[in-house]
């Protein structure tokens, strides 16, 4: 083979890999940005304007509907946002998103949500 067909064979390569590894990384903290908006366009902000996840919107779809749509990173940024103490959970299973826990860790100026 020659030189050139083999280094564009690595080349691709290292391309796939690194796109599987930033894309889903890159669509999830664009679905926690979005997350948010749908927190505060449903004023869930404390715990006495707390939400249920269907309420929100933000329940895991079926089997079925995920084999016909495309991948929603919604409910794994609620997760992450809820493992990264952003979003707070009532004893009786409603969501609220922190502001202040969001302002410290400045999600919408860029920091990472991944511990």
């Amino acid at each position: 083979m020659d030189i050139e067909i083999i280094g564009i064979i690595i080349l691709f390569l290292i391309l796939s890999l690194a796109s599987l590894v930033f894309i889903p990384r890159w669509l999830t903290r664009r679905a926690a940005r979005q997350v948010i908006k749908i927190f505060r366009r449903q004023n869930a902000v404390d715990k006495s304007t707390a939400r249920t996840v269907d309420e929100l919107g933000l329940r895991p779809a079926g089997m079925m509907q995920r084999m016909m749509r495309t991948r929603d990173y919604k409910p794994q940024a609620l997760t992450i946002l809820v493992q990264a103490d952003i979003v707070k959970i009532t004893g009786d299973g409603r969501y609220y998103l922190s502001e202040d826990k969001l302002a410290n860790i400045g999600l919408e100026k860029g920091a990472s949500i991944y511990r």
